[in-house]
């Protein structure tokens, strides 16, 4: 069975154990793709977050809510390196790679058997996209092959270019969401 799947659309309506949120430090919302997971989950998640994490979290790390209003029992806020901010390009990859592997630990730890991860830090964040894509895949893929607790990996991509990025690194073709 092929544990890793590509899919193009809105990571929100997936139906999956959790689904990934590229979240901000603050874990308050944003644009992009964790302003429309806290749309979408709806105003409990806000909520949540403040009650139980009033600090934040830090780059690299993951933390796990309720999915609330989401199809997903789950989501997974993790932060990736804000490129802006580090200008080591080895800093943030070591950043990015660490995002995926934790959000894929605190799964396993919960017992989840599938998981859908956005592009993270490829919007606003300024990773550059096909190096993200090879990090994203080669992390999850380091993890699943030590590890048997996660089923399914799903990697959304919201736009053409990135479907077309993973599309050829992956050697898999995109479902339409």
């Amino acid at each position: 069975m092929n544990r890793i799947a590509l899919v193009k659309g809105d990571i929100t309506k997936l139906e999956v154990d959790a689904i990934v949120n590229a979240a901000n430090t603050g874990l308050r919302g944003g644009g992009g793709v964790d302003g429309t997971i806290h749309r979408e989950a709806g105003p409990e998640l806000l909520k949540y977050n403040i009650q139980h994490f009033p600090q934040g979290i830090d780059y690299g790390d993951a933390v796990i809510t309720p999915g609330f209003n989401l199809p997903a029992r789950y989501i997974i806020h993790t932060v990736g390196p804000d490129c802006r901010r580090f200008k080591d390009q080895k800093i943030c990859d070591e950043l990015l790679a660490k995002a995926y592997y934790n959000s894929l630990k605190l799964a396993e730890k919960k017992g989840l058997k599938t998981i859908a991860f956005p592009n993270i830090s490829t919007g606003v964040y300024g990773f550059p996209k096909e190096r993200a894509a090879q990090i994203a895949i080669e992390t999850v893929k380091d993890f699943l092959a030590g590890h048997s607790g996660i089923e399914k990996v799903i990697f959304v991509a919201f736009d053409e270019e990135n479907k077309k990025i993973y599309e050829r690194i992956l050697g898999l073709k995109a479902n339409e969401i």
